[in-house]
């Protein structure tokens, strides 16, 4: 057993509609020492994310009353909780299946059934991603958190264009249809972005946009 001390003990929420799963993943993650709380759709989670945020989001798809793409989509839309991350849980498989997700806003995708080491695995990766994003800020002159990025950056008009709408929280599929230009187009000069910023990923780039923003 992992053992944490009670003040870096992470909080998750388990999204599922499968009670059974619920209780054999929340026994499991809680026997490794995080606190989880559970919902059985993206509605009650969305109830439950009002009140408190977790550190990360595990989340079926297929669910009733409101999905899993539903569910992330609002979340990324919300600046408050847009930078928590979201493990995906599915039976669906395929590869286009897995490259919709991640293109929702999830950040890793996880097929069920699976190795409860595999998921455990996965969310200490991504806790530790989220950590070492924190450790990159720095607080400016107005006491403000901000993210750091190479200097002299420097984004073509498309590129200010597509930046603005991953930080309204939209998938790249969405940001095609918007701008009227393939996916693999958005998905290029999102990659270009990265590199001009030395960012690692859309959450980071999101978050950097909004900041840029509102300095």
């Amino acid at each position: 057993m992992k053992e944490m001390a009670n003040g870096d003990q992470k909080r998750l929420m388990l999204v599922d509609d499968d009670p059974n799963l619920i209780l054999l993943v929340r026994d499991y993650l809680e026997f490794r020492g995080y606190n989880v709380l559970t919902a059985e759709n993206g509605i009650k989670a969305l109830e439950i994310l009002k009140n408190e945020l977790p550190d990360l989001i595990i989340c079926d798809i297929m669910m009733p009353e409101m999905d899993g793409y539903t569910l992330v989509k609002s979340i990324r839309e919300d600046e408050r909780m847009g930078w928590i991350p979201v493990l995906f849980l599915s039976a669906k498989g395929q590869s286009q299946d897995k490259v919709k997700g991640l293109n929702t806003g999830a950040d890793v995708y996880i097929v069920k059934p699976f190795e409860p080491e595999e998921l455990v695995a996965q969310v200490e990766s991504s806790l530790r991603q989220a950590s070492r994003l924190t450790q990159r800020q720095t607080v400016g002159i107005d006491g403000r958190s901000t993210i750091q990025v190479r200097g002299d950056v420097e984004l073509t008009p498309t590129e200010t264009k597509v930046v603005q709408l991953v930080a309204q929280g939209m998938a790249n599929r969405d940001i095609a249809k918007t701008m009227k230009v393939s996916q693999r187009t958005v998905e290029s000069h999102v990659s270009n972005m990265l590199g001009k910023t030395g960012l690692h990923n859309r959450t980071e780039l999101a978050r950097w946009a909004l900041e840029s923003r509102n300095a």
